[in-house]
């Protein structure tokens, strides 16, 4: 049997068991059974279950899921009805997570892949609705990933948004806290209101300088605030000497 009929064969045991009960006894062995053709199933019903997230399946999407999940001439027939079928809600994804999680918890590498891939099929219709966002964060959660490496691959896709702090300081998520306190105590002599007063600058900008000041100093407590609440490990450059 090949791979594109396995595959079809896990789908079957997914989703095939008309009755409730048997359904939920029929997924639970299949959850149990981690080969590759498994793995491949609850792939394609987790790219199905984004592109269902925003509530509707567009064509676009569609194109973006046939492009990460390329399968053989042979198999694109049946794996095109397994994910119509996954595609009707996105009840049960965490659990398609976690199958691919188990299957690759060695290899953080082929779980980044993953998750490259959702985001790929979330940007097919060029925006990323919250219900999407929700969606790649518990899957990135399922596989374990922290909140910096998530906000990592995330910027990697939809770019920073206006308003992120570190893109307000002009610095890196990966900075460490002195340098963090560093550019902060820069920027904020640079922008203090009396120093632009005092270099000449005119009344009408100076209220606009009040509120840039107020902006910079938001945005380090922003950043103080997220890295209490998710501690990462001890930064080694934290444990140099800054000028």
């Amino acid at each position: 049997m090949n791979f594109g009929l396995r595959i079809l064969g896990a789908a079957a045991r997914l989703f095939g068991p008309p009755h409730k009960q048997r359904r939920k006894q029929a997924q639970e062995a299949s959850f149990r059974d981690i080969g590759d053709a498994g793995v491949a199933a609850a792939l394609i019903a987790l790219g199905a279950k984004l592109a269902r997230a925003d509530g509707v399946v567009t064509n676009s999407e569609i194109d973006a899921f046939k492009n990460v999940f390329q399968a053989s001439v042979e198999a694109s027939a049946g794996i095109a009805r397994f994910f119509d079928l996954a595609k009707q809600t996105t009840l049960g994804y965490q659990a398609y997570a976690k199958k691919i999680y188990r299957h690759y918890k060695n290899r953080p590498d082929i779980l980044e892949d993953v998750l490259d891939g959702l985001f790929h099929i979330a940007l097919a219709d060029s925006i990323v609705t919250e219900a999407e966002v929700e969606f790649l964060e518990t899957t990135a959660r399922i596989f374990k990933f922290d909140q910096r490496t998530f906000n990592r691959i995330r910027i990697a896709h939809l770019g920073r948004a206006a308003d992120d702090p570190y893109l307000i300081l002009g610095i890196d998520e990966d900075i460490c806290d002195a340098g963090l306190k560093k550019a902060y105590r820069k920027m904020a002599a640079a922008n203090h209101p009396d120093r632009l007063v005092a270099r000449g600058l005119p009344p009408e900008l100076q209220k606009l300088a009040t509120h840039k000041m107020a902006i910079i100093n938001k945005a380090y407590s922003e950043i103080l605030d997220q890295r209490k609440k998710n501690p990462l490990q001890t930064r080694l450059d934290d444990h140099k000497t800054i000028s």
